[in-house]
């Protein structure tokens, strides 16, 4: 991606202090989507106080449930409509 851990652990804190909402893993046109890693740094980093979108490469039905079991409690995906029928 385009941000290193610790980027991606200053950008939380950030957004915390900011009021963010959500935090969002990538915008899906970078080298590399969103990552069971990044969800759960970013959750780790957030915790229950802002959500975590994942975005960027989901794909599946197994896609998605690893990102929600790894901290996500939104999806981004073009793909919804295979993932709700678990194509």
């Amino acid at each position: 991606g385009f941000l290193t851990p610790e980027e991606i652990i200053s950008a939380c804190v950030i957004s915390k202090i900011a009021g963010a909402k959500f935090v969002k893993t990538s915008t899906g046109f970078g080298p590399k989507g969103a990552t069971v890693e990044d969800v759960h740094l970013m959750k780790w980093v957030v915790g229950d106080e802002l959500g975590v979108k994942a975005a960027g490469g989901i794909r599946t039905y197994e896609d998605a449930v690893k990102m929600y079991l790894s901290g996500a409690n939104r999806i981004g995906t073009s793909s919804g409509v295979r993932i709700v029928e678990r194509g």
